[in-house]
């Protein structure tokens, strides 16, 4: 049974459905995993044990009389502690929230359930969703996978090492300004942002809500593609076939590949080169309108996010981690015409670039100009913080300014991801290009 804690979520899902794997023996095998685990308090806030076993014996039952509810009836998942799940503490890795649970669950979540997921419960997250480092010194801190001393990226940090750590068949996570796609990264995993707008943010603690996506930390791109089926409750991309011939892709040069560090810009370089060796048309492109969009991050996020949680943070910022404090504080040197008018500018530049891209089917950019920083120097060093967290967040920040979805895959370089970056709602048709991509970068 040990295996099955590898294996991908799609792989879980017809093993389940061939009769060969049984729901409930592959529930308590993750069960068993996580609570024997030595990091099990790092990663998971809260193991829903009952909730899980249950699921799994509905599954099974379903299973042995032909009535699957989908492929992943009965595979086991985590969810980051920002999705609401009715009588289990929510409280998205901050102190603020503790003690807050729910009385029902949020809707992708109950998606979820429909389609016969079943629920491990919920891990740690950076608190309060504001930061793509993965440090938590208010709950927890979970482990990178590549490196015991290094942070795992965030927010949805708990949520990739759950995968990572075979202590979850995938993590439903969120994405605000690359909180899917950095933990993704980090911990060598597949991770999909999707578009702002497309997946349901009902019962998700908010961030910022102009910005906030819902996307899966998985090991596949086909279970990329499942997930976001499950969460929307439709139907998964058609990847059969997928080829990289003919494909048109754009490497990002401007701002994306500044200051990337050696490993990250090595595992770029070579997975750009292993998908021209596959048939892409690989073009460098420039888009002077990524760095003015890039200069208004400040605006949209800190003033929307202080915003949001101004009333609780100022009730009681003794309880905040200092470093996230003071960001969100930030937010508040800008005025509502700030905001109005860096909006107005910002629609005008995703204009621009979806006018510059529209030939491509994908853009290419590290996912992640660095390597997970350490977690020790982080905590002791205010400059180093300040410096890795605004780096760790570049370049995926570029897609949900410019409103993209966007998926990371790893390169083959630990801890390095190739980022794909595709037009608004047009999620199928990047699963595809990354499917092929997978392929090639295997």
């Amino acid at each position: 049974m040990f295996h099955w804690l590898g294996m991908s979520a799609g792989d879980l899902g017809r093993a389940i459905g061939e009769g060969a794997i049984d729901p409930v023996a592959l529930t308590q095998a993750f069960l068993g995993a996580i609570d024997s685990h030595d990091h099990r308090d790092r990663i998971y806030s809260k193991v829903t044990h009952e909730r899980a076993l249950a699921e799994a014996e509905a599954a099974a039952e379903r299973a042995r009389a032909g009535m699957r509810l989908s492929l992943l009836d009965g595979v086991p998942i985590s969810w980051k502690d920002l999705f609401d799940s009715a009588g289990v503490e929510t409280e998205a890795g901050s102190a603020l929230l503790k003690d807050r649970i729910p009385g029902q669950d949020a809707e992708v979540l109950r998606n979820a359930t429909a389609q016969g997921l079943v629920c491990l419960g919920k891990t740690h997250m950076s608190e309060l969703a504001f930061s793509g480092l993965g440090l938590n010194p208010v709950t927890a801190t979970p482990p990178c996978l590549n490196d015991p001393k290094a942070v795992p990226g965030g927010s949805s940090s708990g949520a990739a090492a759950s995968v990572a750590f075979g202590l979850a068949a995938a993590g439903i996570g969120s994405d605000t300004g690359g909180s899917v796609r950095i933990p993704s990264a980090w911990n060598d995993l597949v991770g999909l942002k999707t578009t702002a707008g497309r997946v349901s943010n009902d019962g998700v603690v908010p961030l910022c809500r102009s910005f906030d996506t819902v996307g899966p930390l998985c090991r596949t791109v086909e279970d990329a593609a499942l997930f976001l089926a499950v969460l929307e409750g439709g139907r998964a991309a058609d990847l059969r076939g997928a080829d990289l011939r003919g494909v048109r892709l754009a490497v990002l040069e401007t701002v994306a590949l500044e200051d990337v560090r050696e490993a990250p810009l090595a595992g770029f370089e070579t997975a750009v080169a292993r998908l021209r060796d596959g048939g892409a048309e690989v073009h460098v492109i420039r888009a002077p309108e990524v760095a003015r969009a890039l200069a208004l991050s400040g605006v949209l996020f800190t003033s929307e996010a202080y915003g949001e949680w101004r009333e609780d943070i100022e009730a009681a910022p003794d309880l905040m981690f200092d470093q996230i404090l003071e960001r969100f504080r930030a937010g508040a040197q800008f005025s509502g015409p700030d905001f109005v008018a860096a909006w107005n500018l910002l629609r005008d530049l995703r204009r621009r670039w979806n006018a510059r891209v529209a030939g491509f089917d994908a853009v290419l950019l590290p996912t992640s100009p660095i390597l997970p920083p350490d977690a020790q120097r982080l905590m002791q060093d205010e400059d180093y913080y300040v410096t890795e967290n605004l780096l760790a967040l570049r370049n995926t920040r570029i897609g949900n300014l410019m409103g993209s979805c966007g998926v990371s895959l790893p390169t083959g370089l630990p801890s390095c991801g190739l980022m794909m970056l595709g037009r608004p709602m047009q999620e199928e048709r990047l699963l595809r290009v990354a499917a092929a991509a997978e392929a090639a970068l295997r």
